[in-house]
């Protein structure tokens, strides 16, 4: 085996287990401090953002191949049996390399900062594509109430699609630290508030966005200076959350 890399075969080294368990439990990278990156695209992503990641694993056979694209990205090399790929994995069809890298450290609300709330929204595909719609308009940080989706885990991650390393992420939050913003902001909703396309659109603002059933909790919209909603001429009741807050959060990254 190449000296530049470490070869592991034991489902049972650490490493391995580590990397099943963060793979495989949505909360593991709470306890564990650090995440793990399944995929080339996702991997792109993080060095993009100058995130230099502490391992690169990779498959046997993949390992050729990857090596001049990611060999020097990390601090050091691991190559694994094929055959743990599929242990490791929770996809149909494993990534032959990934990353694994440490767990930003927690930081706080900027009050003066352009904001995504994000109440209870539980969806994994959800969550990611909001991350993804708040890098893509200019909104730094995503501000999750306790309830929503682990805003790490494999499944947001890869709806994220790369979002994550832009962005500042808290979560586990409560009605007070909302309260702490000093931007306008605006609660989205599906029945009442003025319509996005004739409401002023304040920069920098905070986007309120609710629970897939529930909505915005009654508590938080208190904190709300407008209430949005979006023109539906066809007619349906609501819209899914994810789409309504590109739409929005488009709307507001228009208006800077």
């Amino acid at each position: 085996m190449n000296e530049e890399a470490l070869f592991i075969a034991s489902r049972d080294n650490p490493l391995v287990r580590e990397l099943r368990k963060l793979a495989q439990d949505n909360h593991a990278y709470r306890k564990l401090g650090r995440v793990w990156l399944e995929g080339d695209h996702l991997c792109r992503a993080a060095l993009l953002r100058g995130w230099r990641p502490a391992t690169a694993v990779f498959g046997e056979s993949a390992w050729p191949r990857w090596r001049g694209e990611f060999g020097g990205a990390a601090v050091r090399n691991v190559i694994v049996a094929d055959k743990l790929l599929g242990e490791i994995s929770s996809l149909e069809s494993p990534s032959p390399m990934g990353f694994l890298v440490e767990l930003p450290a927690s930081g706080t609300v900027d009050p003066q900062g352009a904001a995504v709330v994000l109440d209870r929204v539980q969806d994994a595909g959800n969550v990611g594509s909001i991350l993804r719609s708040a890098a893509a308009f200019g909104f730094a940080q995503v501000l999750a109430i306790k309830g929503t989706a682990a805003l790490w885990s494999p499944k947001v991650l890869r709806a994220g699609m790369g979002a994550h390393f832009g962005l500042q992420l808290l979560e586990g939050l409560a009605l007070e630290d909302i309260a702490r913003l000093r931007v306008p902001v605006l609660a989205t909703s599906s029945h009442g508030g003025e319509l996005l396309h004739r409401a002023p659109m304040p920069w920098p603002c905070a986007w309120l966005l609710g629970h897939e059933g529930q909505g915005v909790s009654a508590e938080l919209e208190a904190l709300a200076s407008q209430r949005i909603r979006i023109a539906q001429p066809g007619g349906e009741e609501s819209l899914n959350v994810a789409a309504a807050a590109a739409i929005c959060l488009h709307a507001s990254g228009a208006a800077r």
